[in-house]
């Protein structure tokens, strides 16, 4: 999709918010790229280029702007939306897996073997689609993560060089000096931490979403969800224990200042810091434009009314997806309730304690088991039946074989049809695990009991089969999914 040079232009003259994160602007006169919403006085159109993301934007040779501070910009969901359409779907995985750190210890042989394409198959797509090649994109992403640690936090400036992802702390000096033009240090100096220093190993940010958000929805959906020993929520928040590449840790998310979620983290290992906010962006959905979704789905009369009462609900993902996977198998055929009591049995026998207890974490107590160690385990204990436990045990055993299974690699209908070819998983729950975890915006699990109940209410008459349920879903596409979660939310 081509950028309107007069559209944008306009809403640059008007610093209209709700363009903000979905391009940006560089000027040529001072070779500076902006948001949107920058208060510098707006220079003249013949001045200025638009660009859809950042990365293109220093491709083209442009530097960030110290006053309005691009990353601290909503993140674009531009792409969600058109995840079935071939060459967008490629790009789009390849996002989320350089948003995940996948060019940060490998490169782009690697990346594109995961997406199963060539390379230059891979950097012709992005330049196409993205306007910048896949190292300028993830060079963007940990320079924009470096300065805002650099203005968020108190951090010193080579433990953010690590964490941002950088691996070294001259190459982080170099990227630094040829993009500002100055040192990180004198960044520094400029600048006032916007949060409070932390505990030894804890730091806290501020992740932007366009709005509105419905973070009471949100909150409602994990407290009825919640696995106990794993995640809590109280006062408002939400926290839990996490495991990555073998370290434990906490996370804990509330409502921040602004449009923003503050999240404090707690984890001994720097280096996967930008994973982890890959991970909490995607597990809250922040990358989601409601304007976007709820301006097509509203052209449909059920949707309109359900997006008008919730107009800033999101789809809560998961942290795992292994996670998410027992949590799908374990929901089959009965109760949210009935299922987390059964995924608490399963993290309290199967889970790992945390190393060190929390004492201002109240509630959290282990990490959710790994593939690993369900694989070896006797489920039958757990009160489940045996096909079900079949099913758990051989889920596990795959993700031992085939650590990316669960990866996004294909198109929605192949990922269904994998997920399928395992034993006791059918299309619900292949079609719920890419709507909560693959963040698949057009998944829909049609043969869910609650979702025909919902469209009876609503609309009047005899529940509907799968059939027909699917049928009537199609005035909703590319947003099938939040269109779901609509109707799962219009019941509570």
């Amino acid at each position: 999709m081509e950028l309107d040079h007069d559209t944008c232009y306009r809403a640059l003259a008007s610093r209209d918010a709700r363009f903000d994160g979905r391009f940006f602007v560089a000027v040529k006169t001072t070779g500076i790229y902006c948001r949107p919403i920058c208060p510098a006085r707006t220079a003249k159109s013949e001045n200025v280029l638009f660009f859809r993301t950042a990365a293109a934007a220093q491709e083209a040779g442009f530097r960030p702007c110290l006053r309005c501070r691009p990353e601290a910009a909503p993140d674009s969901g531009a792409w969600r939306g058109v995840s079935n359409t071939g060459v967008s779907h490629t790009v789009a995985r390849a996002l989320a897996l350089i948003e995940m750190g996948a060019l940060d210890d490998a490169g782009m042989d690697t990346l594109a073997g995961r997406l199963g394409v060539g390379e230059r198959q891979l950097r012709r797509l992005f330049v196409q689609h993205v306007g910048a090649s896949p190292v300028t994109v993830a060079q963007t992403r940990r320079v924009l993560l470096a300065k805002q640690l650099i203005h968020e936090t108190r951090m010193p400036l080579t433990e953010i060089a690590f964490a941002a992802g950088f691996g070294s702390v001259r190459r982080f000096n170099e990227v630094f000096h040829g993009l500002y033009q100055r040192p990180p240090g004198a960044l520094r100096r400029s600048a006032q931490p916007d949060q409070s220093a932390g505990a030894q190993g804890e730091v806290t940010l501020l992740l932007r979403y366009h709005p509105p958000y419905d973070w009471p929805a949100m909150l409602a959906f994990l407290q009825a969800r919640a696995i106990t020993g794993v995640e809590t929520v109280a006062d408002d928040s939400y926290s839990r224990c996490i495991s990555l590449d073998g370290a434990q840790g906490t996370v804990l998310v509330r409502q921040g200042a602004g449009n923003a979620l503050q999240v404090t983290i707690r984890f001994p290992r720097l280096a996967s810091l930008a994973a982890i906010i890959a991970r909490l962006r995607r597990m809250f959905d922040l990358a989601a434009d409601p304007h976007i979704i709820n301006s097509q789905l509203g052209e449909d009369p059920l949707m309109a009314r359900l997006t008008a009462a919730r107009p800033g609900l999101r789809i809560p993902g998961a942290w795992d997806g292994f996670e998410q996977a027992m949590r799908a198998v374990l929901g089959q055929q009965i109760t949210v309730s009935g299922a987390i009591k059964l995924a608490g049995k399963l993290a309290a026998q199967h889970g790992v304690a945390l190393a060190e207890t929390c004492a201002d974490r109240p509630g959290l107590s282990h990490v959710f088991p790994e593939p690993a160690r369900v694989a070896a385990a006797d489920l039958a204990a757990l009160g489940m039946p045996k096909s079900r436990a079949a099913t758990l045990s051989a889920l596990a055993a795959a993700l031992v074989a085939d650590p990316h299974l669960l990866d996004s690699r294909a198109s929605l209908a192949e990922v269904v049809q994998k997920l399928c070819e395992l034993p006791g998983i059918g299309d619900w729950t292949a079609q719920y695990f890419a709507l909560r975890h693959l963040r698949e915006p057009d998944a829909f699990p049609a043969a869910d009991v609650a979702l025909m109940n919902a469209l009876a209410l609503h609309e009047g008459g005899p529940r509907p089969s799968a059939r027909q349920l699917s049928a009537r879903a199609e005035a909703w596409r590319p947003w099938r999914a939040y269109a779901a979660q609509h109707l799962w939310t219009s019941l509570s």
